[in-house]
């Protein structure tokens, strides 16, 4: 680090840190706040993000803290609080650990729009929604955003506050917290099943804010409620995920209640439309699909080919279609195989919750589905490749096509072990992995002289996503492949914050200087790699940390 960039960084640091009322963890104001008032004069993290506030790590890259003061953070729990004290007092490497510290709460600290207990009554009134429905918007309620858009993803939200699950036990408010989510994503759900991102729920009284685009959807939505209707599969896998961590983390079954049925009942409708084949079976003629897309765009990955409907998918294969990947791009053969794994994995997973509290017939009906979804992925999802032999495809779509690539966004290939699909040590998948991690093997593993990892056609050609290097870490035995992938986000975290994506050749060109999911994946794979790997971080000898 140069002289004349630890003086901009200071400078800027000072101001910052003064306009925000902190330096580190002291509140400048002192003493007697009106926490209100103190509210309301927080920075917007969007800009906050985007500074280098101190106090700098003390390690050689002088990363800064970039915590908002207590006062203007969105949600606090103790119990997370001891986690950070915990792992950056054991990490040997400082600059590592100012990361995890600033990535581990990012979605507490800054991404909780709006949340209710369940105790406080309704409002008489309100016109955007109806009372009438029993349940609808009732007890434990929470709004995550993703960070920078103030919308909240299905998939974004459930991966960001993945790494809180094991904690929620301890912790009866983040307990709480997610319980909330849950309930507000069945509500998203039941209302807009074949939506990826939300607007603010009508009884929060946040007002709604425009995507800028011009889309044509059916089924209709109401934008008010909706800020973007990309079907993708993972987005409804990503709700059964978070119901099935809290279950398996609690013990809790204070979400398995009418409305959370009534979402469960409203997936499974989804998944037996995107089931069927483009052309009836029988008289092979054309049936237009329950889900179309169109948007007035330049860029093709963002609308559906063929006025919206997108490519031919065969029948009897026990696949479901995604319209759209986890980078909220277009799939071009709509069976996309990870996001089916996913899904089989969660719906499986679902009916395990389900025989517990004696769902017997409704938990056959959905552990069915995810045993057909995973038998048409070792079906028609396995391809051989003449350089790498049997592989995962990436999208398939039964007639014998395929297309070979990853892309960095979760679910992908590579994540394939992480999600439970899968052990590591699977032949298909080692050989999958040596394929999506060199150039040779994978159009989207991008390499330059500043970093490398897995992208997409989301960003572009020239940026990899860090979001990659951490899958490849947290599937990975190897003690060097760990500490070098490490090392690569490290280094690209100069901001203290894991970036979107980089650019290859140049660090200091990134994208989302706050996008609450890659902290989150930042701080899951330090836990992992704590669990497994410890003297990875905490040096020879140390023992295994593990939150029980």
């Amino acid at each position: 680090m140069t002289m004349g960039w630890i003086a901009v960084l200071l400078a800027a640091s000072a101001v910052a840190s003064y306009a925000s009322g902190i330096y580190g963890e002291q509140d400048v104001l002192g003493y007697d706040l009106d926490p209100e008032r103190y509210r309301a004069a927080c920075p917007d993290y969007r800009h906050f993000s985007m500074m280098p506030h101190c106090p700098l790590s003390k390690g050689p890259l002088s990363l800064p803290y970039q915590r908002p003061s207590f006062h203007c953070r969105t949600f606090s729990s103790p119990a997370v609080e001891k986690v950070i004290e915990e792992i950056t007092s054991k990490i040997e490497d400082k600059d590592l650990a100012r990361i995890f510290e600033n990535a581990f709460p990012n979605t507490l600290d800054t991404t909780v729009r709006w949340h209710v207990d369940g105790e406080a009554k309704k409002p008489r009134k309100h016109k955007d929604y109806d009372y009438g429905v029993e349940g609808h918007w009732d007890g434990t309620q929470s709004f995550i955003v993703t960070g920078d858009i103030n919308a909240e993803w299905l998939r974004d939200s459930t991966n960001q506050l993945a790494q809180y699950q094991s904690l929620a036990k301890k912790d009866k408010q983040l307990q709480n917290l997610i319980l909330g989510a849950i309930n507000t994503q069945a509500e998203f759900v039941i209302e807009s099943p074949y939506c990826n991102a939300f607007q603010p729920p009508p009884p929060s009284q946040i007002p709604p804010v425009s995507n800028g685009q011009d889309d044509s959807v059916h089924p209709a939505y109401e934008p008010t409620r909706v800020f973007e209707c990309k079907y993708e599969i993972d987005s409804l896998a990503g709700f059964l995920a978070l119901g099935n961590q809290f279950y398996k983390n609690t013990g809790s079954k204070g979400f398995l209640h009418s409305r959370w049925y009534m979402a469960i009942d409203t997936l499974l409708a989804v998944l037996e439309e995107q089931a069927k084949p483009t052309f009836d079976p029988k008289t092979g003629r054309f049936e237009r699909n329950e889900y179309l897309f169109r948007r007035k765009t330049s860029t093709g990955s963002e609308t559906l080919k063929l006025g919206g409907i997108g490519h031919p998918l065969n029948g009897g294969t026990g696949l479901i279609r995604s319209a759209f990947r986890p980078s909220d791009d277009a799939t071009v053969l709509g069976f996309f195989i990870p996001g089916n794994a996913m899904m089989s994995v969660e719906l499986k997973r679902t009916a395990e919750v389900l025989k517990s509290v004696g769902k017997s017939e409704l938990a056959k009906k959905v552990q069915a589905r995810g045993e057909s979804i995973e038998k048409g992925i070792w079906e028609h999802g396995v391809v051989t490749h003449k350089r790498y032999g049997e592989v995962f495809a990436f999208e398939v779509d039964g007639y014998g096509s395929s297309i070979i690539m990853d892309d960095a966004n979760l679910p992908s290939l590579l994540a394939l072990p992480a999600m439970g699909f899968l052990e590591r040590d699977n032949k298909v998948y080692q050989n999958t992995r040596k394929m999506i991690l060199e150039q040779a093997g994978n159009p989207y593993y991008l390499e330059g002289r500043a970093f490398a990892g897995i992208g997409g056609p989301h960003i572009g050609l020239q940026h990899a996503w860090p979001m990659s290097r951490l899958m490849q870490a947290m599937t990975s035995d190897d003690d060097e492949e760990i500490r070098d992938a490490l090392q690569a986000v490290k280094a690209s975290s100069r901001l203290g914050l894991v970036h979107e994506s980089i650019h290859v050749e140049r660090i200091s060109d990134y994208t989302r200087s706050w996008f609450a999911w890659a902290n989150s994946v930042f701080a899951q794979t330090i836990l992992d790699v704590a669990a497994r790997k410890p003297h990875l971080l905490f040096g020879k000898g140390a023992e295994s940390y593990k939150i029980d």
